[in-house]
This record gives structure tokens, C-alpha cells and sequence, in this order.
């Protein structure tokens, strides 16, 4: 292990909350994927092989990611974004449905789906860390600063939201906050804020998918009143929190894997509950809020304004939607489709977020090579004092 973190550079906490949500991912996706290996077809172990695979990859993309000046990403922002509304914009024409909604673009002869929304978050992150840094002299200049990042803002958060409305919500609400963050003014939040109230109105009330959301927000508040069928994937997560005890049933003991539909993804952390019980649920929760004061000390510490945006964006971005998750899988909010990062099996989830998780990193190596240099100049300095 001493050797493995040798070769790394930045926070060495982060790189051991990574190893950790890896070792946990990995027990858990191999106990709650038994039933997708029989409804394919497959040995559990071809498909927990498959994971590893994917989290190798995602390890791979972290260290790349970790080495290059964060400050690359600067420039890279403005093409990513670019990028990224055609890609949401032809996902929703073209892409793939899953579970009634069309989030992914198959990619020919792989057997992989590639998710735009998880791009798209990197992206608008990346890009208004870039804006807000460089726009601060004139930050609250309507046409120079505001109209740019609230059009970005809002058009990300709707092609989204059309498909996928939880990740676009949490996207928003990371957006808000960089937005505090880089001093734009309470009116312009004011004015953005309105803006997305009014984008949600319309999803909900007037989107392709405004059935689900408005059905899943009655199974919520009322689940009594509606179908068992409707409030299965709820109850099901619930009656595992609710018979893990205090240390579970044990590794691999889960009876409620055969049930949840999504076990091995979006309730993966119930079937984490039933087996190691609320002690083991409590572990997870203090990974995530450890990996976040991390990360508060990373913000506090950077020198620049973009680094200091960039890793606050992408920390929050992974923690928000981590106790998103989490509150869903005991029952303090209505079903989606939100994956825990780096312990839910996924593809393209795992390789951005681990991208994100090399970006946080690569801020943090560029602080503690500026405090190295800062000790070798008062050194040097004292020596010519002594002498």
C-alpha cells in the first residue's frame, strides 16, 4: 500500500477514501448482482469481473487526471461544454430508453452505454469555475459575465432534466452554490434561481417523463393511497434498512437483493444496510463526510480562484449526490435513478467520476508543491541570514 501511494501525488486521505469506497463497492455489487447474473444468463463473478474492470479503468483515468496542471482543464472547459449540449440534445432524440427514459448513447460494437448527463456535469462544473475565476473584475456585468454562465447553467439544466430530473436538480443546486461562491450578486442568483423554477415547472408538468415524476412524488408523500406495485422498489429498500439491525445479517446474507429492482445501482446502499447494518451504514456516511472536509481543506488552500472553484464544484457534486442516494435508499425522498459514487456498478458513473476525483487531486498537488517551493525559499533565505 506504501509503495502504490508512493507514486502518487496530492491529498493521500482521497487516495485512501478512493481504495476504501472500491474495496465496498466490490463486496457489495458482487452480493446484490447474483439476480442480474441469472436474469442474463451469467456467473456473478463475470459480472463483479466486469466492475473490477470498470474500476481498474477508472483508477487509470484518476492517476492521469491527477497528474496534469489543473489548470489544463481551464482551457479544455469551453470545448467540453461545447461538446456537451449536442451530445444531451441528440441523447434525447436518439439515444437508448432505459427505464422509460432515454439517458445513454450505445456506443457501436462494445456492448457499452456512455451516459451524457455524468460528461455534462464535469463540464458545466469545469466551465463555470473557468468564468466565474476569470470574470471576477467584472463579475456583475450583465452581457460580459451574467448571460453566459446563466445560459449555460439553464440549458444544461433542462436538456437534463427532460430525461434525468434528480442529476439535473443536483447539478443546479451545485451550480447555485459556485455561483454564491464566485460573487455574483444576490439578484443574478435571484434571476437564475427563477429561471430554473420555471424550467422545473414546465419538466414536470409539461415534459415527456412528467407522468413518472408526478407519480413518484404521490408514492412518496402517500404511499398508502397508490398500487403496492408503484411503492415495490421503496418498500422493498425500506424492509432492507429496516431488518439489517445493527450489525446485519452478515456479507453475502441479503434476502431483499432478490427483490430490488436496481439493487446492485440505485439501492445499493440498503442492501449495504441489510447486510452490515447500521454500523456499516454509518462507516459509508463518515467515508463521504471525511472525503468532504477533505476537500474543504483543499478549497481553503488553493491559491487561485479556479482551483479553489473547480475542486469545491466537483466535491460537492460527488457528496450531494452521495447523500442523495443514500436518503432515497432509507426512505427520505422519492425514487430515482442517482448512483452512489464509486460503490454503485456502473460504467460511465465510475470512469467521470474517478475524473473528477484525479481533477480534486490535481489541485491538491499543485498546493503542496507550492508550499514545498515556499520551505525551500525561507531555507534558503535562512541560510543567507546565518551566513
Amino acid at each position: 500500500m506504501h509503495r502504490l501511494l508512493s507514486k502518487t501525488q496530492g491529498d493521500r486521505w482521497i487516495w485512501l477514501i478512493v481504495i476504501l469506497l472500491s474495496v465496498i463497492s466490490l463486496l457489495a455489487v458482487y452480493s446484490s448482482s447474483g439476480t442480474l447474473a441469472y436474469k442474463q444468463g451469467k456467473a456473478t463473478e463475470s459480472i463483479l469481473m466486469k466492475h473490477l474492470l470498470m474500476m481498474v479503468g477508472g483508477l487509470a483515468l484518476m492517476y492521469i487526471s491527477h497528474k496534469l496542471d489543473y489548470r489544463y482543464y481551464a482551457g479544455l472547459s469551453k470545448v467540453l461544454i461545447l461538446v456537451t449540449i449536442p451530445l444531451l440534445l441528440f441523447t434525447l432524440v436518439f439515444g437508448s430508453h432505459v427505464n422509460g427514459a432515454s439517458r445513454w448513447i450505445a456506443i457501436p460494437g462494445t456492448g457499452f452505454g456512455f451516459q451524457t448527463s455524468d460528461l455534462a456535469k464535469l463540464a458545466l462544473i469545469t466551465y463555470l469555475a473557468r468564468t466565474l475565476s476569470r470574470k471576477q473584475e467584472n463579475i456583475k456585468d450583465v452581457k460580459e459575465s451574467f448571460l453566459p454562465i446563466m445560459g449555460a447553467v439553464c440549458v444544461v439544466f433542462i436538456l437534463i432534466a427532460l430525461a434525468n430530473l434528480s442529476t439535473a436538480l443536483m447539478l443546479f443546486g451545485v451550480s447555485i452554490l459556485l455561483l454564491i461562491i464566485g460573487r455574483i450578486s444576490v439578484k443574478q442568483i435571484a434571476v437564475v434561481c427563477l429561471a430554473g423554477a420555471i424550467l422545473l415547472t414546465g419538466v414536470i408538468f409539461l415534459g415527456p417523463r412528467r407522468k413518472t415524476y408526478i407519480s413518484r412524488v404521490k408514492t412518496f408523500m402517500h404511499p398508502e393511497k397508490v398500487d403496492a406495485d408503484k411503492s415495490f422498489q421503496s418498500d422493498h429498500a425500506k424492509i432492507a434498512v429496516a431488518t439489517g439491525g445493527l450489525f446485519g445479517k452478515g456479507p453475502g446474507n441479503s434476502t431483499e437483493r432478490n427483490f430490488l429492482p436496481e439493487a446492485y445501482s440505485d439501492e445499493i446502499f440498503a442492501i449495504i444496510i441489510e447486510e452490515y447494518g447500521m454500523f456499516g451504514g454509518a462507516v459509508v456516511v463518515g467515508i463521504y463526510l471525511f472525503l468532504l472536509y477533505r476537500c474543504v481543506k483543499i478549497v481553503t488552500k488553493a491559491p487561485k480562484a479556479f482551483g479553489a472553484l473547480l475542486a469545491c464544484g466537483l466535491s460537492f457534486s460527488i457528496t450531494i449526490q452521495a447523500f442523495a442516494n443514500m436518503a432515497i435508499a432509507v426512505g427520505l425522498g422519492p425514487v430515482t435513478g442517482v448512483p452512489l459514487p464509486l460503490i454503485s456498478m456502473g460504467g460511465t458513473s465510475i470512469l467521470f467520476t474517478s475524473v473528477a476525483f484525479g481533477i480534486i487531486l490535481s489541485v491538491s498537488r499543485h498546493i503542496d508543491e507550492n508550499e514545498a517551493s515556499k520551505k525551500v525559499v525561507v531555507g534558503e533565505i535562512r541560510e543567507v541570514a546565518m551566513a
